[in-house]
C-alpha cells in the first residue's frame, strides 16, 4: 500500500502566456486547473501508471472540498484530516519554451490537535506492507521536524519512507534515515552548504547521505538528467529530449515512479527507466497532469543507463 502525505495541498491554477511582462499587461492564452500539492501529484501519477494509493494530509474550505471531489472522480482513494480555514491556491505561469514562474500561497494554520489526528491516522496505516511518500512544504502550525517524526513512527511499524523535501524539513528527516530521499540539485546544495556545486561535489554529498544509512538517494538535475545511488552503485541517466509544456510536477512524477517501483518490486533497471520516463513525460503535459502510461512505456525505451 502506498500512502502519500500532503501537508499543504493546493488548487494548482496554471496559466499560459507567450512571454511574462513584469509590470505590464499579460494576456492569458490558456488556463488549467488541477488538484495539487506534491503528494497529491504523486497519487495522480501512480493512478496514471495503473497503481493505487491513499492520499492524506490536511484540507479545508471550498478548495479542500474541490480537491477531495476531484480525487474521487479520478478514482484515487483519500483520507484527509479536515481543518478550519481554506486550502491554498497556487498560481503557475508558463511561458513559451517551458519557463515557469510560481506564485504559491502559504496555506492555512493547522492546530496541534489536527497534527495529532493526522499522526494517529498515519500510525494506523503503517505496516510492513506500507510505503509512505512524504513530500512538499508544511503549513503554519506544523513543525519542521514533522517528517522526521513520521519517519520514526512508521519505521517502528515496519513501513518504508520516501522523503522529498528541502531545508530544515530535509535536514531533520535525514536524522531518522528515510529509506529513499529524492533531492534536486538546489536542495542537495542547500543541505550540504555548497553553492554552485560541481557534479563531483554533488556525488560526494549524496554518498555522504548513503554513508549515514539511507538506502537510496536519487539526485534529480533537471535538463542534466539524474543520478541514482542504489545498492552500492552510481548510475547516471541523461535527460530525455521531449517537448516541454510545463516543468511543474516533474519531481513529483519521479517520486511516484519510485513508489510504484517499490510497491511492485520492479527490477533496479526497470525502476530507473520508469523514473526517467515518467519525469520526462510529466513536462509534456499541461499543469500538473501526469503523463499517460503509454507515453511512459515509449519513453522508457529511450533511457540510457551509465554506470559511473
Amino acid at each position: 500500500m502506498i500512502v502519500t502525505v500532503t501537508m499543504n495541498p493546493a488548487i494548482d491554477r496554471t496559466v499560459g502566456v507567450d512571454r511574462l511582462v513584469r509590470g505590464g499587461l499579460n494576456r492569458i492564452n490558456k488556463t488549467v486547473w488541477d488538484p495539487g500539492g506534491k503528494g497529491i501529484n504523486v497519487s495522480k501519477t501512480i493512478k496514471a501508471l495503473g497503481g493505487k494509493s491513499i492520499a492524506t494530509g490536511f484540507i479545508g474550505g471550498n478548495n479542500g472540498r474541490a480537491i477531495a471531489d476531484s480525487l474521487d472522480r479520478l478514482g484515487i482513494d483519500s483520507d484527509f484530516v479536515w481543518i478550519d480555514g481554506e486550502t491554498r491556491t497556487n498560481t503557475k505561469i508558463t511561458e513559451e519554451g517551458g519557463v515557469l514562474t510560481e506564485l504559491n500561497e502559504q496555506g492555512p494554520f493547522v492546530p496541534e490537535n489536527k497534527v495529532n489526528e493526522l499522526m494517529e491516522k498515519l500510525y494506523s496505516l503503517a505496516s510492513e506492507n506500507t510505503f509512505f511518500v512524504l513530500s512538499g512544504s508544511v503549513p503554519t502550525g506544523v513543525g519542521k521536524d514533522i517528517y522526521a517524526r513520521i519517519t520514526h513512527m512508521v519505521h517502528s511499524r515496519g513501513a518504508a519512507v520516501l522523503a522529498d523535501a528541502d531545508g530544515d524539513l530535509l535536514k531533520n528527516a535525514v536524522i531518522e534515515l528515510p529509506d529513499i530521499i529524492k533531492p534536486n540539485r538546489a536542495e542537495l546544495e542547500e543541505y550540504s552548504g555548497i553553492n554552485g556545486a560541481s557534479e563531483t561535489e554533488l556525488i560526494s554529498a549524496a554518498e555522504g547521505l548513503i554513508d549515514k544509512g539511507i538506502k537510496s538517494v536519487v539526485l534529480s538535475m533537471g535538463e542534466r538528467g539524474a543520478i541514482f545511488f542504489i545498492n552500492g552503485k552510481r548510475i547516471k541517466c541523461p535527460a530525455l529530449r521531449v517537448n516541454v509544456s510545463s516543468a511543474t510536477g516533474a519531481g513529483d512524477a519521479m517520486s511516484a515512479a519510485l513508489a510504484y517501483a517499490y510497491e511492485n518490486r520492479l527490477s533496479e533497471e526497470a525502476a530507473i527507466k520508469m523514473c526517467m520516463a515518467v519525469s520526462a513525460g510529466a513536462v509534456t503535459t499541461s499543469g500538473t497532469k501526469p503523463p499517460s502510461k503509454e507515453l511512459v512505456e515509449e519513453l522508457m525505451k529511450q533511457v540510457e543507463i551509465i554506470n559511473i
